[in-house]
């Protein structure tokens, strides 16, 4: 439809007014309503922008597609297209913030800043959360594009054909894409199994660390030097890993000493008793001391404690450790570990003792040992009775 331009800046000014109208409507019952519900407060501060450019490209959208003055420039069929294709953007991004605002409540309903021992649910629930939002951007980014692209006549017309190469192409993309759609559904997997979640204190690759974050394609893990160990998703369905807090936080560990066999077990367990009540570390759960082993020279000596969480074990060790030595350096000298040598002596043969004498006599052949014989007659004949020491005597 063509008219002056009179006529069109006056549908454009009724088309704004319009716009104005529906959002100051919205923005009042908003307000009243949230006196009733405080979310819609919240709700209405999240959409402010989404909802007034979505409304005014609606109001505006007719007016271009539709109105055209006398004597436009030949570009005004490419601003028409432009607006349409800017309302169906500003309609996916309004829904798109709307659900990741009902996602986010969850979020807030679900906070992870009490301790890592009584919040093993709110963690599974927000790694779903977490999870959810990205796939709604995906999705609505998705739809988006989409909605935009069927739009166009030319899009629509040979949708037939691209219907039916469809085959080829879903089979060309699944071989392009194999390994991104294996990450992606194995993300899906982890958020939902909940074999992993945010926080959760594992040890993977031989490291030790925490579930810092969770994608659709790949996993960070903080591990305890604040290095950051990047997974793909994949790697957590198809590799065996520990996880620390998969039911509970609370865990229990050892602490090792190799000690002599003289050392006194009865005063040790009392040290350890001293040892534990001089710190917060544990939580009184279970305490044990027991001789594991009693080879090579020593007594092993483990001790079990229990913390509530994995960086607590590990600092309760680490104090129950340096006590002990402490207490054994200081008070149980004898129970030092040592190494003993026995040295055992044994008297000399005659025949040993010439070949102390005459070195050489003694290879290992028979030859040797009538030399070693000689020798010892010679000996003999030399200190005997008949010999000129005894006569001169």
């Amino acid at each position: 439809m063509r008219g002056d331009l009179t006529y069109f800046l006056t549908a454009t000014t009724i088309a704004i007014a319009a716009a104005l109208a529906v959002i100051l409507a919205v923005q009042l019952a908003a307000h009243l309503l949230a006196r009733r519900w405080p979310l819609l407060d919240l709700l209405a501060q999240r959409e402010r922008v989404p909802f007034r450019v979505l409304v005014l490209l609606i109001a505006l959208n007719p007016v271009l597609q539709h109105l055209r003055p006398e004597g436009s420039a030949p570009g005004w069929h490419l601003a028409a297209i432009t607006a349409r294709v800017l309302a169906i953007g500003a309609g996916g991004w309004f829904l798109t913030s709307l659900l990741v605002f009902f996602i986010d409540l969850g979020l807030r309903r679900n906070e992870t800043d009490v301790a890592r021992s009584d919040n093993r649910s709110a963690r599974r629930l927000r790694t779903q959360a977490l999870i959810m939002r990205r796939l709604v951007y995906v999705a609505g980014a998705v739809l988006t594009v989409g909605a935009v692209l069927m739009s166009f006549p030319p899009v629509s017309r040979f949708g037939v054909s691209v219907l039916a190469s469809a085959g080829v192409i879903s089979f060309v993309a699944g071989l392009a894409a194999g390994p991104v759609l294996g990450n992606v559904f194995a993300g899906l997997q982890l958020a939902f199994s909940d074999a992993i979640r945010l926080d959760d204190a594992v040890i993977v690759e031989g490291e030790w660390g925490w579930i810092d974050e969770l994608t659709l394609t790949y996993v960070v893990v903080r591990l305890w030097d604040e290095r950051r160990l990047v997974l793909p998703s994949s790697y957590f369905t198809t590799t065996p890993f520990q996880n620390w807090t998969r039911e509970s936080a609370e865990l229990l560990g050892s602490v090792e000493l190799d000690l002599d066999w003289r050392v006194d077990t009865t005063a040790l367990r009392a040290e350890v008793d001293r040892a534990l009540s001089f710190t917060d570390l544990w939580d009184g759960r279970a305490k044990v001391v027991q001789v594991t082993d009693a080879v090579g020279g020593w007594v092993r000596v483990r001790v079990l404690v229990t913390a509530r969480d994995a960086p607590t074990l590990f600092d309760l060790r680490c104090h129950v450790r340096e006590h002990l030595v402490a207490w054994v350096r200081e008070n149980q000298e004898r129970g030092m570990p040592r190494q003993r040598t026995e040295i055992v002596t044994t008297p000399h043969s005659r025949i040993g003792a010439v070949a102390i004498d005459v070195g050489g006599l003694f290879h290992g052949d028979e030859a040797a040992e009538e030399r070693a014989a000689r020798a010892a007659g010679l000996h003999d004949d030399a200190t005997g009775p008949d010999s000129p020491e005894d006569q001169e005597g």
